[in-house]
């Protein structure tokens, strides 16, 4: 199936601009429809139900550096556990940094552990990034389901990504393709 089919073009179709009807405007609307920092935060929140607990989060790491930074967060008002202030001041970020695989910590309330879970987001076009939860004992079985999660999650994210580019290309191919005034 050629690409004209794909995307409903018939042959000889045209791309109009700037009219009613405008087919260009229309993809590009729809292109823009996806937010992949909304998604991001939609995600997290998935997650955190997925494993049955109120915190969740997404880190993107550099390995190469050491280092790794919580793109997003997602915990219950007042953060009860301090898991916010736990993966401020602790070693959990750095322990992401430098593994690729999941990271299994147990729940010890006397050390102010809240148990945690972070598993690599399969990601091809942008850095490495784990996806987490947090606040409970979490066993083999919230493992897999995490993992699972975590390639949606991760084709999710690049899709809405690719969507972002493709708008911007579209919006210059629409802003050059401009009706052109009558002989």
């Amino acid at each position: 199936m050629s690409i004209t089919h794909q995307i409903g073009l018939g042959s000889g179709a045209a791309l109009r601009c700037g009219v009613p009807g405008d087919s260009l405007g229309s993809l590009i609307e729809t292109f823009a429809g996806h937010d992949a920092d909304d998604l991001v935060a939609q995600v997290v929140a998935a997650a955190a139900t997925v494993c049955s607990t109120g915190y969740a989060g997404l880190v993107e790491v550099d390995p190469v550096e050491e280092s790794a930074v919580p793109v997003h967060v997602h915990a219950p008002p007042g953060d009860p556990l301090r898991v916010r202030r736990w993966l401020r001041d602790g070693t959990v970020l750095k322990t992401l940094a430098t593994r690729c695989r999941p990271v299994l910590l147990p729940r010890d309330s006397a050390l102010g552990h809240p148990g945690f879970l972070a598993v690599p987001v399969p990601l091809a076009t942008i850095g490495q990034a784990y996806l987490w939860v947090a606040g409970r004992l979490f066993d083999h079985r919230d493992e897999d389901l995490l993992v699972r999660f975590a390639t949606a999650a991760g084709r999710a994210l690049e899709a809405a990504r690719g969507f972002e580019a493709a708008t911007r290309i579209l919006r210059s191919i629409h802003a050059f393709n401009a009706p052109r005034p009558g002989p």
